[in-house]
């Protein structure tokens, strides 16, 4: 029996070395080989540590883009920023694919916060042009997250865990941003994790309350309805903001269970109102793009004995952009079963007149932003006037949101808007305080004053 070749042994050895340090898709090297090029380098200046840098870079919106052309498409968009990636970064720099749509570099030469951002406006704008798919072209962008040695952390994993970290940040900022760490982002980060722990806690121990703001008939100022709002007070937080924990419930994963114990206190709070008037409640973004999400509404309608025809969900356009055909599906199912649909923010998106014709709306809400400006900005009453126009064209109700003061109102009157909501006609109450303000203020239809 002949012994193996020797030289065929080594060969076949390195090989699999290579194939253990490879990325198979893009031919780039993978975290094995960013480890062991971190710590080579970190070795070299072991008697003087010379900062250096590394880098992880996250395409955003790959994943809709993969879903819908198909995992071959998505293979080759990654190949294409396996290049764009390898032919610009500076000389001496490593660039490695993780798996996924997750890259990363280490940059030798790159000292300082200024070096690092620096990099990343070039890879960003590197990676802003069109991706060829042969029939198609799609565009992407990028978010970074860049640590600097020895300050961000002395070994690998530390490093690493640094610049994952700076992602995250970036990734909660939007899209194509760029962050360094710091002590300060770390602070931050931990920040929204206690928080985020300290809400999840809240959820489960049902301590997430709900206000009522009134939704007045402009014409005789009658109250038709009220808006549910989420509020929240920590025994050790104290108040938190809905600005601060709902995005973060959304960009955390759990926005369902929030949305869900919501719907469920307000449901269960409207049943005590005149029958004649409306629940109005806020869908988020995460929820225009769950196929379940008009099932779950109608279940908890059902299980509160709410009837689906006095709830009215307010959805933005952005949310709906995100994945219109899901939230066009999620928005005929509502309205099948008789729930009304608002366009919330009206004015403030991107291609507003485009999504009142591909989608049917029930009602429309004008941003507060024109009209706080009614008063002493003609631009905003003319837009005003020709939202109101419009709406009555189509046959859409109309409310103006965020009314302070009396000329405002008077002013929303005159052009004809039907409803309005804000400070001028009530602020937001809790369910007790709202029913005093219903014993006092509301009048039924039936002309029997509300005890």
């Amino acid at each position: 029996m002949k012994s193996a070749d020797p030289a065929a042994l080594d060969v076949s050895q390195t090989d699999l070395h290579a194939m253990a340090y490879t990325d198979p898709l893009t031919g780039l090297g993978n975290l094995y080989r960013l480890r062991d090029k971190v710590r080579q380098i970190a070795k070299e200046r072991e008697e003087d540590p010379a900062p250096f840098a590394i880098g992880i870079a996250n395409l955003d919106g790959f994943k809709p883009i993969n879903d819908l052309f198909g995992p071959r498409a998505g293979d080759e968009i990654l190949c294409q920023v396996a290049h764009r990636l390898k032919a610009c970064i500076p000389d001496g720099a490593t660039v490695t694919r993780h798996g996924g749509d997750e890259f990363a570099f280490v940059l030798p030469l790159v000292f300082e916060r200024k070096g690092a951002e620096k990099i990343g406006q070039m890879l960003r704008e590197v990676l802003s042009a069109p991706f060829d798919l042969g029939d198609r072209n799609v565009r992407l962008s990028a978010s970074f997250g860049f640590a600097i040695f020895p300050f961000a952390g002395a070994d690998f994993t530390e490093l690493l865990k640094s610049a994952d970290t700076a992602l995250y940040r970036s990734k909660r900022r939007g899209r194509g941003q760029i962050t360094v760490y710091s002590q300060e982002i770390a602070q931050e980060m931990k920040r929204a994790t206690q928080l985020e722990q300290a809400l999840r806690n809240a959820i489960i121990a049902n301590e997430v309350d709900v206000h009522f703001q009134p939704i007045v008939s402009l014409r005789d100022d009658t109250v038709v309805g009220f808006e549910a709002l989420a509020r929240w007070c920590d025994a050790d937080l104290g108040y938190v903001s809905p600005a601060t924990f709902v995005p973060l419930a959304e960009e955390r994963g759990f926005i369902d269970a929030l949305s869900d114990t919501l719907l469920r206190k307000a449901a269960e709070t409207a049943l005590s109102w005149p029958k004649e008037l409306f629940l109005s409640f806020n869908l988020s973004s995460a929820q225009l793009m769950d196929p379940k999400t008009a099932f779950n509404t109608l279940a908890i309608l059902n299980r509160a004995g709410l009837d689906p025809r006095r709830l009215e969900l307010e959805i933005t356009e952005t949310a709906v952009m995100t994945d219109a055909d899901t939230a066009q599906k999620i928005v005929g199912e509502l309205r099948a079963a008789g729930v009304r649909i608002s366009l919330d923010d009206f004015g403030t998106g991107q291609s507003s007149l485009g999504r009142l014709r591909d989608f049917t709306f029930d009602k429309v809400k004008i941003d507060r932003a024109f009209v706080s400006r009614i008063s002493n900005d003609k631009a905003s009453e003319h837009i005003i006037k020709a939202i109101v126009a419009m709406c009555e064209g189509l046959d859409l109700a109309v409310v103006a949101e965020g009314i302070e003061d009396f000329s405002e109102a008077l002013k929303l009157k005159a052009l004809g808007c039907g409803m309005g909501q804000g400070y001028f006609y009530g602020k937001p109450q809790d369910a007790v305080a709202t029913m005093r303000f219903l014993s006092d203020r509301y009048v039924s239809v039936e002309g029997r004053a509300v005890c």
